[in-house]
């Protein structure tokens, strides 16, 4: 099972944001959209990502201020990301030792879309409870 698979059920938009843009900005994006992250992007390229913990942070060490200056100075660079083809525990053995909730997919340098480890225990889940149900269908007709 690769994220590929993942994306193909949850479907492939992200939501981005520029390394300029006021801080401010992806907060409300983050609470009007209700999600943890934005990819950070120039030029169709994904240079950083800027989290619900990030602006956390920003906030106690720096205060309401913070939110004045760009996303550049809070996001977390460079951001951890996988392809396609990332096996699904392979991309949540990644994200829990990096202890993040957020990866971006890149293809060939650009953003392809992005999964949190809630999607990828999500989608293993299901495929779990397909495969026991295929077993216990194949034992009720035996």
């Amino acid at each position: 099972m690769t994220i590929a698979a993942v994306l193909g059920t949850k479907g492939r938009s992200v939501d981005t944001i520029t390394a300029d843009a006021p801080l401010i900005d992806a907060v409300r994006r983050l609470g009007e959209k209700r999600i943890g992250a934005l990819p950070v992007v120039e030029d169709g390229r994904i240079v950083g990502i800027i989290s619900e913990r990030d602006v956390i942070y920003c906030l106690r060490d720096q205060g309401a201020a913070a939110l004045d200056g760009p996303v550049s100075r809070v996001m977390t660079a460079p951001a951890i990301t996988a392809d396609a083809e990332t096996q699904v525990l392979s991309a949540l053995a990644l994200m829990t030792q990096r202890r993040i909730r957020h990866l971006p997919i890149v293809n060939g340098g650009e953003i392809w879309g992005i999964v949190s480890i809630g999607d990828l225990v999500k989608y293993r889940m299901e495929r779990i409870e397909a495969e026991a149900e295929a077993m216990r269908e194949y034992i009720q007709s035996a």
